[in-house]
């Protein structure tokens, strides 16, 4: 009987299920050789095949038929190689077109049937022409898939301003919803400088503690409100969720800091 788990396919292609036989013995990270609908292909397993994942109404996209060889890895390589040199040549063809998208990468499919080129761009693109050129020169079936600047960075790679491998590249296996209330939420400056990637959309770690954050401000009042403090009424101009506290400005100059706890709220002035 076949268990289902997930892998991810090649090196920049979605994350799938896969039946595998209960003979054939794999670990999460292991590099497989697929049978899939129209050839054969490689992956990386990134779910525990030690517990079977649920399929959820997803269909098998195929089978795991081994583990990596010597020679499968071998034969990876090799296409890497081949993958640079193709990069290159869709490049200088889309520069001779004048087609306005950025090639982010390529890949050859293990039995190198096809090619897979990435591209990023601000609107619809008509390839038709790029395709037959392409094809002409490889003499494969060429795909053309247009990604967002998220996964360009995930394929790309890099360094966030935490000095730590992009989340992305390194262990996400998809895109967490994010938006700017949950900047709001934590109390952070709504500045792009601060709370963008380098893919210039919002940090996916916003919302990693946003749950928490949003918990903790509940008893905390919001920014700009106005309270009654022991030094007199005013209007909170600063908020410190983790440290639970805020700065109120009660007019001339003054400014007083209220820090929240369990039981009661102690006042204490802010120099």
């Amino acid at each position: 009987m076949a268990k289902v788990i997930q892998i991810q396919l090649g090196e920049y292609r979605p994350i799938v299920s896969f039946d595998v036989a209960d003979e054939l013995l794999c670990n999460r990270d292991d590099v497989v050789i697929l049978e899939v609908e129209r050839g054969v292909e490689f992956g990386r397993v990134v779910s525990n095949a030690k517990v079977p994942c649920k399929a959820k109404g997803e269909p098998s996209q195929g089978k795991v038929l081994r583990l990596l060889t010597d020679d499968d890895k071998k034969k990876i390589e090799a296409n890497h190689a081949k993958a640079k040199e193709a990069l290159s040549t869709c490049n200088k063809k889309v520069n001779e077109r004048k087609l306005d998208m950025q090639i982010a990468q390529c890949e050859y499919a293990f039995d190198e049937s096809k090619v897979i080129f990435f591209f990023t761009s601000e609107g619809r693109v008509d390839f038709r022409e790029l395709v037959k050129d392409l094809a002409r020169i490889f003499r494969v079936r060429i795909e053309l898939k247009q990604i967002g600047v998220r996964d360009k960075a995930k394929i790309v790679g890099g360094f966030g301003v935490c000095g730590r491998e992009l989340c992305c590249t390194s262990y996400l296996n998809g895109f967490p919803p994010l938006g700017i209330k949950m900047a709001k939420e934590q109390a952070l400056p709504l500045n792009p400088s601060r709370i963008a990637g380098v893919c210039g959309r919002i940090k996916c770690c916003m919302a990693y503690e946003f749950s928490v954050y949003k918990e903790y401000a509940k008893a905390l009042p919001k920014m700009g409100e106005k309270i009654t403090t022991p030094q007199g009424k005013g209007k909170v101009v600063d908020i410190n969720i983790l440290k639970r506290y805020v700065k109120v400005d009660l007019g001339e100059g003054q400014m007083t800091k209220v820090v929240f706890t369990k039981e009661e709220s102690q006042v204490a002035n802010v120099k």
